[in-house]
């Protein structure tokens, strides 16, 4: 399924099938996981934390993917990425992806 952040996708014509979204939220103990191993920080980034962002993102984009085809789609336009603290404190981390279905002929 094509993925794109663009609104239109080049040759082709657009019929449109509604917003999708996906999340994933990575909860407090991850947080204490990885403050706990700060060795794994070289030069100022944390190889854990990112592998784990990486994670939660591709997992909002699946979301988001399965949500398109459930209307038909055969694509997924104008998508966004948000990453936003939730919980007491902002313990946790909330990815979102947010696009608009179609399908592209």
């Amino acid at each position: 399924m094509l993925v794109t952040t663009t609104n239109t996708v080049q040759g082709k014509d657009i019929d449109y099938r509604g917003l999708v979204t996906g999340e994933a939220i990575l909860g407090a103990n991850l947080f204490k996981d990885l403050f706990a191993g700060i060795r794994d920080i070289v030069g100022g980034r944390s190889g854990a934390y990112e592998e784990e962002l990486a994670k939660a993102r591709k997992i909002a984009i699946e979301e988001m993917c399965q949500q398109a085809q459930a209307l038909g789609g055969n694509a997924v336009i104008g998508v966004d990425l948000d990453y936003e603290t939730v919980g007491q404190n902002g313990s946790m981390l909330m990815v979102s992806a947010t696009g608009t279905a179609v399908v592209l002929r």
